[in-house]
C-alpha cells in the first residue's frame, strides 16, 4: 500500500544561486575517442534541469562523470564545481564522502542500488548509519527503525511491512520508491536521476515523478533528470539540455523547446514523438466470411503457488482471472495495463512458458494450454505458429554467438535437414534485409550492436520460423523515441507482410500506433475491449480513463 500523493506546492521562483557548474567537461576512452565533448552547463539551488537525447548521446556518461563513477577505460577532464568546491580533481576517498551526502544518485534499475540479499529496511538503516559519525552514529535500534519508517513514509510507503521485504518481493514502483529513499537518505543537495521511470508503467511513472518533484521542492534540492522521454522532461524540468554525439546542441525552457526548437536534431526528436500520436491506419475490411481466429483464449486463470503451509488452491494469488480474448487474422491485438495486471503472465501462458491453472488456449485450432502434453509434431506446429519478441533482446540473444549463427539456428530448426548451407546463408541475409540491417551484421555479436539493432535481430529470429503470430512483450519500452520509431516501423512492415501481432505494452501511444483492437487488463481481469481508437477516445471503464490520464502530456500541470 502507498499513501496518496499530496499536491505539490507552487513552483518556486527561478533560483539564482548556482549549485552545480560544469565547464569544458570531456569524457574520453583510452584511445582518445570522446564520448562527451567539451560541454558546459549549470544548475541552481532548487532547480530541475533535464538532459535528453538518444542512446549513446552521452547523457549517462555526463552523470557518471559528475560523481566520479565512470566505467573502466574512460576518464574525465574539465571543471566540475559544487557550491564553492572544485570536485573534479578530488581523490576517490574524498569523493566517497560527497556521494550520498551532497549528491544522490537514482538509477533506472533499482537493483543497481539495492542489495537483493538485504531487506529494504536494513538497506536504509545502513545508509543512514553511513551518514552519521561519532556519538550520532550510535542510535538505538528503536530510533533507527523509527527513522527508517519516516523515510519510507516520505516516499509514499505507508505499509511498515515493506521494511521487512527483500527487493525481489516488491513491485517495480515500490522498489523505485525504496531506491529513492536510499538515494536521499543522507539529505543531498543535488539528486541525479538517470532514467528513473523508463521501466515503469504510466500510472506508476506518474506517481514516482510526482513524488520526486514534491520531495525536491520541499527540500529545495537540485534535480538533474536524464531521460529519453521528451514529455517527461517537459512536465518536470525548468530547463532542458539536448545532447547529441557527446555535445549539447540546444538549451531552452520546455515551452520554447517544444514550440520553436532551434536545432534540427531537436526537431527530429519532437517529430518522432508526435508520430506515435497518429492512430494506426485502418486494416483491410473483413469479408463476409467469418474472420479466422488464429489465437483464442477462454476463461484462462493463473494462480501462483504459495509455500507449503498454504497449499489450498483458493489461497494462491491470482495473476489471471478468467481472461477471454481472440486474435483475428489480419487484425493486430493490443493488451494494455499497469504492472501486475497480468499482461506478461498471459503472454507466457500463450507461449508455453507458464501453464494456466485452468481455461483453454487454442492456436490455429490446436489446444496448447498444456504444452507438456503435446505430441512432438503438435509442439513443432505450435512453436512455428507463434513466436515472440521480448522487452530486453540482450537477455534473449546468446552473447557468445554471432548474429549469423543465431539466425541460422532458427532457420534450421524450422527447415530441418532440407536446407543447404547456401540456402541458410541466403535466408540469413534476407532476414537481415527484412529488418533493415546490412548483411555484414551477421558477423557481429549482440554486444557489438545498439539496443535498437538488437531488437531488430530479435524480430528477425522470430520471423525465421515463418510464424502466423508474433507476441511482442514491451518490445520498445526500453528504447529512446527515435530508435523506438525505427523498430515500430519494422514491426509495421511485418504486419503488412501478413504476420499478425499480439502487442503487449503499457504505452497507450504505442498501442494506438500499432494495434487494431485493444484489451485492457486490470488485476488479471479484462475490464474493457474493442477497436483501439474507440477504447482510447471514448473509454467506458474508470480504469481505462485512469490509464489515459497517466500518459505524460508534456505540461507541468500533468503531475498535479
Amino acid at each position: 500500500m502507498t499513501e496518496p500523493l499530496l499536491a505539490p506546492p507552487a513552483s518556486p521562483a527561478r533560483p539564482v544561486e548556482r549549485l552545480l557548474g560544469v565547464d569544458d567537461l570531456v569524457v574520453a576512452t583510452g584511445n582518445g575517442r570522446r564520448l562527451v565533448d567539451s560541454i558546459r552547463f549549470s544548475l541552481g539551488v532548487g532547480e530541475s534541469v533535464g538532459i535528453v537525447g538518444e542512446s549513446g548521446s552521452g547523457k549517462s556518461m555526463t552523470a557518471r562523470a559528475l560523481i566520479g563513477l565512470l566505467p573502466p577505460g574512460t576518464a574525465a577532464q574539465g571543471s566540475i564545481t559544487f557550491g564553492d568546491s572544485e570536485i573534479s580533481d578530488l581523490p576517490e576517498r574524498r569523493l566517497r564522502r560527497w556521494r550520498g551526502a551532497e549528491i544522490g544518485l537514482l538509477m533506472q534499475d533499482p537493483f543497481t542500488i539495492l542489495n537483493p540479499l538485504t531487506t529494504a529496511g536494513d538497506q536504509l538503516a545502513e545508509t543512514l548509519r553511513a551518514g552519521r559519525t561519532g556519538r550520532s552514529a550510535r542510535l538505538s535500534r528503536a530510533a533507527l527503525a523509527a527513522d527508517v519508517r519516516r523515510r519510507l513514509v516520505e516516499v509514499g510507503i505507508a505499509d511498515p511491512g515493506v521494511a521487512e521485504k527483500y527487493p525481489f518481493e516488491l513491485s517495480g514502483g515500490t522498489r523505485q520508491r525504496v531506491a529513492l529513499a536510499a538515494a536521499i537518505a543522507r539529505d543531498p543537495r543535488l539528486l541525479i536521476a538517470d532514467e528513473p521511470t523508463t521501466a515503469l508503467d504510466t500510472t506508476t511513472q506518474r506517481e514516482v515523478l510526482a513524488l520526486l518533484r514534491r520531495i525536491q521542492r520541499e527540500r529545495q534540492m537540485g534535480l538533474l533528470l536524464i531521460t529519453h522521454d521528451l514529455r517527461v522532461a517537459f512536465s518536470v524540468c525548468d530547463r532542458i539540455l539536448v545532447m547529441r554525439a557527446g555535445t549539447i546542441v540546444e538549451e531552452a525552457d520546455p515551452e520554447t523547446l517544444r514550440t520553436t526548437p532551434a536545432d534540427a536534431y531537436t526537431a527530429g526528436l519532437l517529430a518522432a514523438d508526435r508520430a506515435l500520436e497518429a492512430p494506426r491506419a485502418a486494416p483491410p475490411a473483413l469479408t463476409a466470411e467469418a474472420p479466422r481466429v488464429l489465437l483464442e483464449a477462454r476463461q484462462v486463470t493463473k494462480r501462483f503457488p504459495l509455500p507449503r503451509r498454504r497449499r489450498r488452491l483458493q489461497d494462491w494469488p491470482i495473476a489471471l482471472d478468467g481472461v477471454d480474448l481472440d486474435v483475428v487474422e489480419g487484425r493486430s491485438l493490443g493488451v494494455v495495463g499497469e504492472s501486475g495486471s497480468g499482461k506478461t503472465t498471459l503472454a507466457r501462458c500463450i507461449l508455453g512458458l507458464e501453464q494456466p491453472t485452468s481455461g483453454s488456449i487454442r492456436i490455429d485450432d490446436l489446444e496448447v494450454s498444456r504444452y507438456d502434453r503435446l505430441s512432438a509434431p503438435d509442439l513443432r506446429r505450435a512453436r512455428q505458429a507463434v513466436q515472440c519478441v521480448f522487452q530486453d533482446p540482450y537477455s534473449s540473444l546468446n552473447p557468445s554467438h554471432t548474429i549469423g549463427f543465431i539466425l541460422a539456428e532458427a532457420i534450421r530448426r524450422r527447415a530441418g535437414d532440407r536446407a543447404s548451407r547456401a540456402d541458410v546463408t541466403a535466408e540469413v541475409v534476407a532476414l537481415l534485409d527484412r529488418v533493415g540491417l546490412p548483411a555484414n551484421h551477421a558477423e557481429r555479436r549482440p554486444a557489438a550492436l545498439s539496443g535498437g539493432q538488437r531488437q531488430r535481430i530479435a524480430i528477425a529470429r522470430a520471423l525465421a520460423a515463418q510464424p502466423r503470430i508474433i507476441v511482442c512483450d514491451e518490445p520498445v519500452s526500453a528504447l529512446d523515441v527515435s530508435v523506438q520509431a525505427q523498430v515500430l516501423d519494422v514491426l509495421r512492415e511485418v504486419q503488412e507482410q501478413g504476420v499478425t501481432l499480439l502487442f503487449i505494452t503499457h504505452d497507450l501511444a504505442v498501442a494506438r500506433h500499432m494495434t487494431d483492437d485493444l484489451v485492457v487488463l486490470y488485476r488479471g481481469n479484462v475490464v474493457e475491449k474493442g477497436v483501439t481508437e474507440r477504447v482510447l477516445t471514448d473509454p467506458q471503464h474508470d480504469y481505462t480513463r485512469r490509464l489515459l490520464a497517466a500518459v505524460p502530456s508534456g505540461s507541468p500541470g500533468w503531475l498535479g
